[in-house]
């Protein structure tokens, strides 16, 4: 929270005492920071002039934080927020400083390739930031010892990449965000500074990872496709997999912010979909995040309308994932080779053991049990795998 230096002891207006939490003086009601959100109204009002959505989103954003939460100030911002981010979804919206810089006037000029590589630039910044360095590096590892590190590489890299999406996302809506920070074991996260104000943008902001996991796993499935080396096959397929496990839609989890947009008639849909996509592959990750989804239907409150651009893309990641995991491949792990990908019976037998030691530790054990149980009937029977 953007708090000035100088702290109100005293309301100018009447010289009641404030408390350093206050935004509004108990004895006449005076903004307590009614200057500093002055200047941002300005700023605010000034960007959206030029056209500058997402830095007039900013200035709402800190603006926001500065006003008492029950106050009409604070749902006409609140307001304001919510329909600059839709000008932004439909494309009205100017781009933020960032894309007004003459890196991308140029990138825009040369087309799709130009953009792309401003995209690979901007995924490198991240790695600038000390505590994601070191922490990818604690991370990479303890991957290594248990898979080798061309495996952890490609692994430590797909989650870096997820978790990019979900910065470009919120810089995108005008958050403030710092650089992913990896745990060992247990992926990594963004630690949000500002609160979401409604729905729609809590979804954008929370299936951008999936997205950008998508794209990682693309990236090595096309790799696998032109070297013909399993590696890439394996971290396409558990890459995919990871980023299905985090469209559960259950609390902070992406999928959980893509259900909060969601009506309950198209939560229902999602998880028929997600039910489909079990049913023609076994895979128990699905059935989990199916059972948590229906329990969402039936449990907590929905949007009345519901957002059907949240859904449809919720229902693509679900079966664009789904294809990508069922890639089969050899990958050499110590002084034995073995599948990666994890069969259910393997998921669920390590499920109690993976509460506490994390994903990796849950894909490390399937894969164990893959060994045992290789010859004989596994989960993709019902479906062939890409070969």
């Amino acid at each position: 929270m953007t708090i000035p230096a100088e702290i109100v002891a005293i309301c100018r207006q009447c010289g009641s005492e404030l408390a350093p939490a206050m935004r509004a003086c108990p004895g006449c009601g005076r903004l307590v920071y009614a200057d500093r959100l002055s200047e941002l109204a300005l700023a605010a009002n000034a960007a959206s002039d030029r056209g500058d959505a997402t830095a007039a989103m900013a200035a709402w954003r800190e603006a926001l934080e500065l006003l008492p939460a029950d106050s009409r100030q604070h749902q006409v911002v609140a307001a304001k927020i919510t329909e600059l981010g839709s000008r932004i979804e439909r494309g009205s919206g100017a781009a933020s400083a960032e894309r007004q810089s003459p890196a991308l006037r140029l990138a825009a000029g040369v087309g799709a390739l130009g953009l792309l590589l401003w995209k690979l630039k901007a995924l490198l910044l991240g790695l600038t930031k000390g505590t994601t360095l070191f922490t990818m590096l604690l991370s990479l590892g303890a991957y290594w010892t248990m898979w080798g590190w061309k495996f952890a590489l490609g692994m430590v890299l797909s989650i870096y990449v997820h978790e990019m999406g979900h910065v470009f996302a919120l810089r995108r809506y005008g958050f403030r965000a710092g650089a992913p920070m990896f745990i060992p074991g247990l992926g990594a996260l963004i630690r949000m500074q500002q609160q979401v104000v409604n729905p729609k943008e809590d979804a954008a902001i929370g299936l951008a990872g999936p997205i950008y996991g998508l794209g990682a796993a693309l990236v090595a499935l096309g790799l696998w496709r032109a070297t013909e080396l399993p590696v890439f096959a394996a971290i396409a397929g558990v890459g995919a997999w990871i980023n299905l496990f985090n469209l559960m839609p259950l609390g902070s989890l992406d999928g959980g912010r893509g259900f909060h947009a969601m009506s309950r008639a198209q939560r229902l849909l999602a998880a028929l979909a997600v039910g489909a996509a079990w049913w023609l592959t076994g895979d128990g990750v699905l059935l989990l995040v199916g059972i948590v989804g229906l329990a969402r239907v039936l449990g907590d409150k929905a949007e009345t309308k519901g957002s059907g651009k949240t859904t449809v893309l919720y229902i693509l990641l679900v079966a664009s994932l789904t294809a990508i995991s069922l890639t089969r491949t050899q990958i050499e792990i110590g002084d034995e080779a073995a599948a990666l990908a994890p069969p259910r019976t393997a998921f669920f037998q390590n499920w109690e053991m993976s509460k506490s030691v994390g994903v990796a530790s849950c894909l490390l054990d399937a894969h164990r049990a893959a060994q045992k149980t290789r010859s004989g009937q596994n989960w993709r029977t019902r479906f062939p795998p890409l070969s």
